[in-house]
């Protein structure tokens, strides 16, 4: 075994439309020291790789191997790669690997912001990192874990499990922390996409008295009372006067607690704003992608209400590690087992991400190997 097989992603054409990704062979790299090669068994295809295909996020090296949350078997080991438990990993051991790399852990946002995801070193598997770096996606057959990867032994956890939260599960872990939720709060999740029913689930976890959703499409709603709303909502059929009344009639006229954003849609920040009480939290996490701007009002929005807005952008180790940890406990696996996982080979990722930007699919996942 000498080389391997990788989805290529070249990048938007010359006229911005997204070209189709590519099936290319790689050799398989030369191992240094304290690394490892990862022999994937599943990985994801999120909102995030629509993104990507269309030229959406800055910065990106194309050519690029998409695929940023995978799991798979570490098929071979150069020197010691151990757990944040200072335990040894062994060729054969089923592992998940944060794909965040590199954030230094030395510059001014790590040590004085205490802020690492906006580390100026940080890299990405599947999203900042090109082909030139080697096979640093998951969309493949094998993937080159560089010396400072962070692996996770995945005991216990079945891998369909893992990948029905996927990329959504340190993010919005991240975000409900974010949130601060209080026990009995009444926390509103603004979208239905995989972010927003991990929020939903991690609030539930979290203690929240009741999860409002407004998403869509029917589907995803419905997958949203499975992960905890007592009460959702198709934005698509209502105005936004409408939804604001709606959120009054479950919050005693007062307006939720805590607002998590999770669409994408600017004008949702808005939204959000608006359906949040006064002196109440507003978490903005969806907005990963620059899709435009909105419009509020500083006064009656933000300022006379008191408010308390915070970004949430990505996740660290620690989300990643108690997100996986969570998996682990009964009540919480139950949630994220109840989701549709959809399967695509290598040679189908161009559908497969169709399917994912139609909002066909909740859960789409690469199947590397037959």
């Amino acid at each position: 075994m000498t080389t391997g097989l990788a989805v290529v992603m070249p990048g938007p054409g010359a006229d911005s439309r997204p070209r189709p990704c590519e099936l290319r062979e790689f050799p398989l790299p030369e191992l240094e020291a304290d690394s490892a090669l990862l022999k994937v068994e599943l990985s994801e295809i999120c909102g995030t790789d629509v993104h990507l295909r269309d030229g959406r996020l800055g910065g990106v090296p194309y050519p690029i191997i998409p695929g940023h949350v995978s799991i798979g078997t570490l098929e071979r080991i150069r020197g010691t790669i151990c757990d944040v438990n200072g335990r040894p990993f062994v060729e054969g051991d089923r592992v998940t690997f944060l794909d965040v790399h590199r954030t230094c852990h030395s510059c001014w946002y790590c040590l004085v912001a205490k802020a690492s995801t906006r580390c100026p070193q940080r890299k990405v598997y599947g999203i900042t990192y090109g082909i030139a770096d080697g096979l640093t996606g998951g969309w493949a057959e094998y993937i080159y874990l560089k010396p400072g990867v962070r692996c996770i032994r995945m005991d216990g956890v079945p891998s369909d499990l893992y990948m029905a939260g996927g990329c959504s599960l340190p993010t919005a872990l991240h975000a409900v922390e974010r949130a601060d939720i209080q026990f009995g709060d009444t926390v509103l999740v603004l979208g239905s996409g995989p972010v927003g029913l991990s929020a939903i689930a991690f609030s539930v976890l979290r203690g929240a008295g009741r999860v409002l959703c407004i998403g869509a499409p029917d589907e995803r709603l419905t997958y949203a009372r499975r992960m905890g709303a007592e009460y959702i909502l198709n934005f698509a059929d209502h105005t936004p006067s409408t939804r604001s009344d709606w959120v009054l009639r479950y919050t005693d006229g007062r307006g939720a607690d805590v607002t998590i954003e999770c669409t994408g849609a600017p004008v949702a920040v808005t939204d959000a704003m608006r359906f949040t009480r006064d002196a109440g939290r507003v978490v903005v996490v969806g907005q990963y992608t620059d899709h435009g701007e909105t419009s509020f009002n500083p006064h009656q929005d933000l300022n006379r209400k008191h408010l308390e807005v915070r970004g949430c952008w990505g996740s660290d180790y620690s989300h990643f590690h108690r997100a996986i940890e969570m998996l682990r406990v009964p009540r919480a696996a139950a949630l994220w087992s109840s989701l549709k996982l959809e399967r695509y080979t290598l040679s189908q990722v161009n559908e497969a991400l169709a399917d994912v930007a139609s909002g066909k699919t909740i859960k789409a996942l690469v199947v590397p190997h037959r």
